[in-house]
């Protein structure tokens, strides 16, 4: 029997799944702060039955299926993107994953869509987020989910992921199977606690901006004209997209707010013009899509039912850093930034 788990760090939880020959043997959502502080509960629940067969993240802005032994304080650095004393974002992660491979987890860092073969290097340029490791992993679990729902293979869905997370909101084309465009939380629209991508005026006025500062400015800063740039800027997010993916089956929603009804119902009013909308449930009863998915691209690697969908996203082709593309300042410069080199 091959047992696997997938990790999902969100800025609310840390959600846990865990398959057995595509079967839920794990399903848990732990406090993420809580538990990047005092990661034991995590460590006991990984190896309650014995160490997994392989673990999929944490593995933030991605790494292009680097093992976790075999990960080098740069690939870290790089997968996380926060220097020495930075305080915001999920700066805990990189301890965590320290901890993961000190106990001998078989864990390994999964890419992020910057990473992938599958969309083309235009659509990359001075970008760093366009869509992170989890969000991919969404996109494995919507893949699951519509060939097994309309019938077909992996290779022939077709959607518009919109998520909807604790803080950001990111984008995602699925075509033939594979990843062909992203907006990713902080270079798309606003989010539910993050202002998503930045005017270039505001970055200047702001003299400096913080990891902690890209946390900040969305629905919940933003007042009553919060939602409705909530909804518009999904909305927008989606169109945007359609001039890589003109046609899709669907548009997909997931994340923590997407099980909002009435931001379903606001979405469903104007996305249906461009497809049928639909909520992505998944398999499991409380880890979000993103865990679920991260636990399909385990299975998916080790040869289990979920490796037609890791052949489609062509992970095994990923390569390369997230910091490839920059051109407004040099991979050297940002690289400076995190504390390499």
């Amino acid at each position: 029997m091959t047992r696997v788990v997938g990790i999902d760090p969100g800025t609310v939880s840390l959600d846990l799944c865990g398959l057995a020959d595509g079967v839920v043997w794990l399903d848990q959502s732990l406090p993420t702060q809580q538990t990047l502080a005092d990661p034991a509960a995590l460590l006991a629940l990984l190896t309650a039955y014995g160490p997994p067969d392989l673990i999929a993240g944490p593995s933030g802005y991605g790494l292009p299926l680097v093992r976790g032994d075999q990960a080098t304080e740069s690939d870290l650095r790089l997968a996380y993107l926060a220097g020495d004393g930075e305080t915001g974002g999920l700066g805990g992660l990189r301890r965590l994953a320290r901890l993961c491979a000190s106990a001998g987890l078989p864990l390994v860092y999964t890419p992020g869509v910057i990473h992938l073969a599958t969309v083309p290097a235009h659509r990359k340029l001075n970008r760093v987020d366009i869509g992170t490791a989890d969000k991919v992993a969404s996109a494995a679990l919507a893949i699951h989910d519509q060939a097994d729902r309309l019938g077909g293979s992996a290779a022939h869905t077709s959607f518009i992921l919109l998520e909807l997370g604790g803080a950001f909101t990111a984008a995602l084309a699925v075509d033939g199977g594979a990843i062909v465009d992203g907006l990713g939380g902080s270079s798309g629209p606003i989010g539910w606690r993050a202002a998503g991508a930045w005017d270039g005026e505001v970055a200047y006025l702001s003299g400096k901006v913080s990891k902690e500062m890209l946390f900040r400015g969305g629905l919940e800063d933003a007042g009553e004209e919060g939602l409705q740039a909530y909804i518009e800027g999904a909305h927008k997010a989606a169109l945007a997209l359609t001039a890589a993916l003109p046609q899709p089956r669907e548009i997909l929603l997931s994340g923590r707010h997407a099980a909002d009804a009435s931001v379903r119902e606001a979405l469903d009013a104007r996305l249906s013009e461009i497809a049928p909308v639909r909520l992505l449930r998944g398999f499991a009863t409380v880890a979000k899509q993103g865990a679920q998915g991260a636990a399909l691209i385990a299975d998916g690697l080790l040869g289990g039912r979920s490796a037609p969908i890791v052949a489609s996203l062509r992970l095994r082709e990923s390569s390369g850093t997230a910091l490839d593309y920059l051109r407004v300042i040099s991979p050297d410069e940002a690289r400076k930034r995190i504390g390499i080199g």
